[in-house]
């Protein structure tokens, strides 16, 4: 008898003991992944300290302050996606989080699997995270696009587009353009599986939407989120060329962000580390900025709002790990 029960207790713990690592493992993974992009970037780090201590000090903490609202209108953008209320502190928190863990990833993948695993955890079912994270993903995209192309028609001089798209890479961006929806197309017709997942998953997806819309509410957090967002990032941008003295109209840079970011959309590099910075140096050339000074711009410009906030990121993310927010 006395030999059954302990055999039971010995079982039963056998799956906590394997737990407990794992569980350990996530919560330390951001921080080495943090040292480790760290060095890799350690002169990029060195020269945009040093632009931070010739800038305008007034000017970088309207900067600071206006990075530390994107993550509110993130915040608000992900409330709007689903019909259910989310805790406020811990969807603020987890944005916060999720922005660390998509400068570690491919971009988009990290902060998608933070955010994802918040919904799951809140109690959401995986098929209505998935849409309600589809439709985040469409929408911030649209705002976007939507915010760039309103600003290309205020500001109509404010870029020559050519300069982030050299002619040489017309012929393969439209080749990939029209393959993946071919490729795509030749999928769902040969696999009746895949077909059925899809239209399973774009029922629930356009359910989920009717039902946000409904809610006038959760349309305005959604949508209002999705043009705050890219319109905050470009006002960082624009505050940090003021603080370094770059003498390019604020429309423009702003216009100059949001080209750089949406060409660069389909590298997959963790958090566009690299691809961004050199997209954006050369759009602000393109609006007329001296090399030099866009490069200071572009630098201290990613360090106040990439690196800076990296290791708290990091932090929380392993601190709602350890709490089994996510």
């Amino acid at each position: 008898m006395s030999c059954g029960v302990t055999t039971a207790v010995r079982v039963s713990e056998k799956p906590l003991l394997h737990r407990v690592p794992v569980r350990r493992v996530l919560c330390v993974l951001p921080l080495l992944l943090v040292g480790v992009v760290a060095v890799r970037h350690r002169s990029v780090l060195a020269e945009g300290f040093g632009h931070l201590a010739t800038a305008r000090w007034p000017w970088l903490l309207a900067a600071a302050g206006a990075t530390c609202l994107t993550w509110v209108a993130a915040a608000c953008t992900r409330q709007g996606a689903v019909v259910e209320r989310l805790p406020r502190r811990r969807l603020l928190a987890t944005q916060f989080a999720a922005g660390a863990a998509n400068h570690l990833l491919p971009t988009g993948l990290g902060a998608s699997a933070v955010n994802l695993r918040f919904m799951t955890v809140c109690g959401l079912p995986l098929a209505r995270s998935s849409a309600a994270l589809a439709l985040y993903l469409l929408a911030e995209s649209v705002g976007r696009l939507a915010l760039l192309g309103a600003l290309l028609i205020a500001f109509p001089g404010a870029l020559r587009l050519g300069a982030l798209l050299p002619d040489a890479a017309v012929g393969p961006l439209l080749t990939v353009a029209g393959a993946v929806p071919v490729a795509a197309a030749v999928a769902l017709a040969l696999l009746p599986r895949l077909r059925g997942a899809l239209a399973s998953f774009l029922r629930t997806a356009l359910g989920e939407a009717r039902s946000v819309h409904a809610r006038p509410a959760r349309a305005l957090a959604l949508w209002g989120g999705a043009l705050a967002f890219p319109a905050l990032q470009a006002s960082v941008l624009v505050l940090v060329g003021r603080a370094l003295g770059l003498e390019v109209p604020a429309g423009h840079m702003a216009v100059a962000y949001l080209a750089a970011t949406v060409a660069v959309a389909l590298v997959p590099t963790p958090g566009g580390i690299g691809s961004v910075e050199a997209a954006l140096v050369v759009a602000l050339v393109a609006a007329g900025g001296p090399a030099a000074v866009a490069t200071a711009v572009v630098l201290a410009f990613r360090l106040l709002t990439v690196w800076l906030p990296l290791l708290p990121g990091a932090l929380t993310l392993a601190a709602l790990v350890r709490m089994r927010v996510i």
